[in-house]
């Protein structure tokens, strides 16, 4: 697990990781290619002719045996590069979706209770996802019951199958949230079970009923893509009147400071 960086959690986890959305504001995938291998077959050291690789005492890594599929993969343990010297790979397959099993117990590492981003390199409950994966999650979260797990996703239908069948958990501290950037009716929640919004990057007004939310979060989008939307102040405003109204707590992100006067930074209700 690592420090994160944003506002609403204290940890990020990723024991999952890629995602095939295709979303293009995507930071995620940005920082996935940013640390991937060069080769899903090996780390491409191997333009070196000092590569270690090319001694039989130690060998390049070899991806190859944890391909079950050419569009999902899982991995047991670390992967390293050698060259120019020995490294982590931590996306050996860019963002293609991969299980990395190793990092399930990581939530244990952290005995004080925080708030903890569950994938946030990944959509773990979209649909190219095995159901297994997502169970494996599930079953180290109740391993490791002092966090709070919050999960995102912009396919919130999985959540409804899941709860049909049986296998969505129904615990205090799992929060299931759907991702939204514009106006749609296309978000999870029940009564029986802690429901979010997380609005970012906005891409323009919203003015949905919250009935059944327990949480919006608010963001626009950061960086310098060509096409970014910058948020407008009534945007903002809109939904946060609605959230008065719907008696429901509300994230400002920092990155709207300077859209809005004030940043509203309530914490979910537990």
């Amino acid at each position: 697990m690592n420090k994160s960086k944003i506002e609403w959690c204290k940890y990020t986890w990723n024991p999952v990781t890629g995602c095939n959305n295709g979303c293009p504001y995507c930071y995620a995938a940005k920082i996935a290619h940013r640390f991937a291998g060069d080769d899903a077959e090996c780390c491409n050291c191997c333009i070196s002719p000092d590569c270690p690789g090319k001694t039989a005492e130690r060998k390049c890594p070899d991806f190859r045996e944890y391909r079950p599929s050419e569009k999902i993969h899982v991995l047991d343990i670390k992967q390293y590069g050698f060259y120019p010297k020995k490294h982590y790979i931590a996306f050996p397959y860019g963002f293609e979706p991969t299980l990395h099993r190793y990092r399930l117990q990581e939530p244990g590492n952290i005995k004080t209770p925080s708030t903890v981003f569950v994938c946030s390199m990944a959509d773990l409950f979209g649909d190219i996802i095995p159901d297994e994966w997502i169970f494996e999650v599930f079953k180290a979260c109740a391993e490791h019951p002092q966090h709070r797990y919050m999960f995102l996703t912009k396919n919130p239908m999985r959540y409804f199958s899941l709860m049909e069948s049986g296998n969505l958990p129904k615990s205090e501290n799992m929060w299931y949230g759907t991702t939204i950037t514009t106006e749609t009716d296309d978000f999870f929640y029940d009564d029986g079970y802690n429901s979010f919004l997380s609005i970012e990057p906005i891409q323009g007004p919203i003015s949905i009923p919250f009935t059944g939310i327990k949480w919006v979060i608010i963001g626009q989008e950061t960086g310098n893509r060509k096409e970014r939307i910058k948020a407008m102040p009534e945007w903002i405003n809109g939904i946060h009147k609605a959230c008065i109204w719907a008696g429901i707590p509300v994230f400002m992100k920092d990155n709207l400071s300077g859209v809005v006067e004030n940043l509203i930074q309530e914490d979910a209700e537990r």
